[in-house]
């Protein structure tokens, strides 16, 4: 017989931030989500669907603009990527403001992309979202932008 004896190590315990205590922040609003890779698009329907929200989903920024047009009033607010073919989130939200000035937009970038919040305020953008997007963070800056108005 042979027995093997380890110590028991504890757990650290992580340091709690405020936020850890905070709710994650759901809603009901309709939100018109693009970004040019499916993968993406699939995996943050799912996180906004799981927070209660409606979602149209187009992987073209001309097919979202086009839907956008049909249909202005229909969406609460939009929540694109910076960079993709043929028009740019920002070129995107410029034209979302011309057809509807009041409408809400997010825009979703990477560290290593040139759009600044002050530059995406200018244009009218009411929120940036730094990539990878958490569940977390999406729920709070979705409440921020919706609330705010």
């Amino acid at each position: 017989e042979f027995m093997v004896c380890l110590p028991v190590i504890k757990p650290q315990e992580r340091a709690k931030s405020i936020e850890d205590d905070l709710p994650i922040q759901t809603g009901k609003e309709h939100i018109l989500l693009v970004d040019d890779q499916q993968l993406i698009v699939d995996m943050e329907r799912k996180m906004l669907e799981r927070l209660g929200y409606r979602v149209t989903a187009r992987t073209s920024s001309t097919e979202a603009l086009e839907a956008f047009r049909m249909q202005p009033d229909k969406f609460d607010l939009v929540i694109t990527d910076m960079t993709m073919p043929n028009m740019t989130g920002g070129k995107l939200a410029e034209e979302m403001i011309k057809i509807r000035s009041d409408i809400l937009v997010i825009l979703c970038t990477g560290f290593s992309e040139i759009m600044s919040k002050e530059k995406a305020a200018a244009i009218g953008i009411k929120g940036f979202l730094m990539k990878p997007v958490v569940m977390k963070d999406l729920s709070r800056i979705i409440r921020e932008v919706l609330d705010h108005e």
